[in-house]
């Protein structure tokens, strides 16, 4: 068997693709706990791997928006301004901390922040942009500000490239469509992901067979995930990668097995009765429309 491949890492980062694939977010949010809580790699070197591997596969997905025109460039270049910088001294932070847990438990941290951002996501999810990418005023200080926080946490961590920024983004960007919202955070990910993980393989602990393991089993886990996204139910699916997310991020913070049953019950809970209120409210909607159509 060839040194550098493991197959048990090959398929647990296929499933997570896929996942990817269908939500469009949770890379590094998944795989990087998964290598640290299933594989028993070290927090450092699993951000390092994760991150080299990210920014071969983030290239392919901006290509796809900027021909398709569903990136704001001129956002992207002020985004990219805070969070090149801020993505490479992140590396030196975790290199600083690489002695004791603090990676880890910053992992856990930006994980809770992951699914606090995809809960509030998900509930201005309604508000609905109309406008191009193109005809958006882009508020330089503030998105300047984003991409540094987001930078700096990707650089920690590899969390906040696809679930942080692309919530801030829609806070800040409210009229941006969710497709804008994707191809304008996606492309400038690239450069992110790219300062950070040139940080890690120059001071990191980048390992080469991890991130061949990672590379193998991703890349036919994202296509598969991307082509099935169409047929699955995304809120549904994002509503389990929220709960997935808040149990790693517990477990990372070495929360007690029996705390961390309560708040996946919790959030299991509140995920259903959301789900239900969404299911009804839109049953309404659709009815009131019914009824406003002119007879035939």
């Amino acid at each position: 068997m060839d040194p550098l491949i493991d197959w048990a890492l090959i398929a647990g980062s296929f499933v997570v693709a896929i996942v990817v694939g269908l939500t469009g977010m949770g890379g590094g949010a998944l795989m990087t706990p998964m290598m640290m809580l299933f594989f028993n790699v070290p927090p450092l070197a699993a951000v390092s791997s994760d991150l080299v591997a990210s920014a071969v596969m983030k290239p392919v997905g901006g290509v796809v928006h900027l021909r398709r025109g569903t990136v704001n460039l001129r956002l992207v270049g002020w985004l990219c301004a805070g969070s090149v910088p801020a993505a490479f001294c992140g590396v030196f932070l975790a290199r600083a901390f690489a002695v004791s847990d603090a990676v880890k438990y910053a992992l856990g941290v930006a994980l809770l922040l992951a699914v606090a951002g995809m809960a509030l996501k998900s509930w201005l999810g309604g508000r609905g942009g109309t406008s191009s990418a193109h005809d958006i005023v882009v508020r330089p200080i503030p998105t300047l500000l984003v991409g540094t926080v987001g930078g700096l946490v990707v650089g920690v961590s590899s969390v906040g490239s696809g679930s942080l920024i692309i919530v801030a983004l829609l806070v800040l960007y409210p009229a941006l469509k969710a497709n804008q919202l994707v191809g304008t955070d996606l492309v400038q990910a690239v450069p992110l992901v790219a300062a950070a993980a040139v940080g890690h393989i120059l001071f990191g602990d980048f390992q080469l067979d991890l991130t061949l393991s990672l590379l193998i089993g991703s890349i036919p886990g994202v296509y598969l995930g991307a082509r099935i996204s169409s047929r699955a139910p995304g809120g549904l699916i994002r509503a389990m990668l929220a709960i997935v997310l808040l149990a790693s991020a517990l477990k990372l913070l070495d929360v007690s097995n029996a705390l961390t049953v309560w708040a996946l019950l919790a959030a299991t809970a509140v995920t259903v009765v959301g789900w239900r209120v969404r299911v009804r409210a839109a049953a309404r909607v659709s009815s009131g429309s019914t009824d406003l159509e002119p007879a035939r």
